[in-house]
């Protein structure tokens, strides 16, 4: 912690924080804008009632229960960002251009992830109208607001999309995760405020256990991001003219949670995607389309079914996520070339197929975790009847997430620096 002293005298480094405060803060402004022509206060109330919603007020940082020019906040992002990378993995010509034609490769990439984002805005904003004029929260709106209110809705998620895009080319953290902790933090004043507001001396142990467990979930959640199994690694002798260089002995770092918090990001959007298109399809006129539709906002609306279907889903893609930025192969050629190997394995396919091994054993506690904290407040009000004291395992699990990854990344930029002349 000494080096963040040198934090004020970096320029480079104190103006990328400052660039990224002054983002939140433009943020946090904008969520505060509500879109005109919708009562407010039923839509809070509304969103407070709806799990779904619910989930949607936590990524858009209390946008959508204020109904702001951010309602959607960075979910089509996220959705288009999870359709693209599954492509990698059946479209071959979208898997080199990801992963094989560098830099330049990767900008194409996300300029498509970019394209696909717009669409999807548009059908959650049709979709989250069409919910709010079934509950008759909204009424008496012409095609035109309807029209006006979607390219709002669009245009806010782009333009966080974007923002985060600035604060992740700055290397302090990424700007997706950051605009979504910055949203949860936003909210933590009013959560307070309503808990002594309704603080009740009777529950003084129950908030006690509360507190127990929340301190529990957080160390649960830093002991697992911080574990990883070291792979023993050593590098052959090499030898120049009449110097011999010893054999060096080091590790390769494999962490429990190689995904980091994106599956259960991931997650969510793809469990909010289909209750948003479901929604929609049920305001149509074609019986067999509503009769479907109902029947998924039917299933999602029971809470062990859908606290199943979240489970699998954060199983799912910490799996796919894992594969995505984490490639045996790749790393077995690396250790080759260096004149590295694995003790005790052979180098090259011997190799690959032995971290493959390992990645396999250590990733199914980490998504196993990853998808207890997911499902974790289902689990708490299933036990203690209050779904006022239920944990919120998503949301703590990205703040301590996202802070970890932030302090790691300015911390490297510390390091790199040399402060003997400073």
């Amino acid at each position: 912690m000494k080096r963040w002293l040198y934090i004020p005298r970096i320029p480079e480094l104190r103006n990328k924080l400052l660039l990224v405060l002054g983002i939140l803060i433009i943020y946090r402004l904008i969520a505060s804008i509500p879109i005109p022509g919708v009562d407010i206060a039923r839509i809070e109330a509304f969103a407070k009632s709806n799990q779904l919603l619910g989930f949607l007020d936590i990524f858009s940082g209390g946008g959508f229960s204020n109904f702001s020019l951010v309602a959607l906040g960075v979910g089509p992002y996220i959705t288009a960002s999870i359709i693209m990378q599954l492509f990698t993995m059946v479209v071959p010509s979208l898997n080199r251009l990801y992963k094989e034609e560098g830099e330049q490769g990767r900008q194409v990439f996300n300029q498509y992830t970019r394209m696909l984002t717009v669409p999807l805005a548009i059908i959650q904003a049709m979709s989250t109208l069409t919910l709010l004029k079934s509950q008759n929260i909204i009424q008496d709106i012409t095609s035109l607001q309807v029209i006006t209110i979607v390219a709002l809705m669009t245009a806010g998620t782009i333009g966080l999309m974007w923002l985060g895009e600035i604060i992740t080319n700055q290397n302090v953290g990424n700007g997706i995760s950051l605009i979504i902790f910055a949203g949860i933090i936003a909210g933590l004043p009013t959560t307070l405020s309503q808990f002594f507001l309704n603080f009740n001396r009777g529950e003084i142990p129950l908030y006690l256990v509360y507190t127990a467990l929340t301190l529990i979930v957080i160390y649960a959640i830093i002991f697992i991001t911080e574990g990883q199994r070291n792979i023993p690694i050593s590098y052959s002798k090499k030898s120049r003219g009449s110097l011999v260089n010893a054999q060096v002995d080091t590790y390769l770092p494999m962490k429990v949670n190689q995904a980091g918090v994106m599956p259960i990001i991931f997650a969510v959007s793809l469990v909010l995607f289909p209750q948003v298109l479901a929604n929609l399809l049920s305001q149509t006129n074609i019986p067999w389309v509503v009769s479907g539709a109902n029947a998924v906002n039917s299933f999602l609306s029971n809470q062990v079914a859908y606290a199943s279907l979240y489970f699998i889903f954060v199983l799912v893609f910490t799996y796919v996520y894992t594969t995505i930025v984490f490639e045996p192969k790749a790393v077995a050629e690396n250790l080759q070339k260096q004149g590295g190997f694995v003790t005790g394995i052979r180098p090259g396919e011997k190799t690959a197929q032995y971290l493959q091994y390992v990645s396999n054993r250590i990733i199914i506690f980490g998504a196993v975790f990853l998808g207890i904290i997911a499902v974790l407040p289902y689990i708490v009000t299933g036990f203690t009847g209050n779904q006022a004291l239920a944990i919120g395992g998503t949301s703590l699990l990205i703040v301590v997430s996202v802070i970890l990854e932030t302090m790691k990344q300015i911390d490297s930029q510390i390091i790199v620096r040399d402060y003997d002349s400073l």
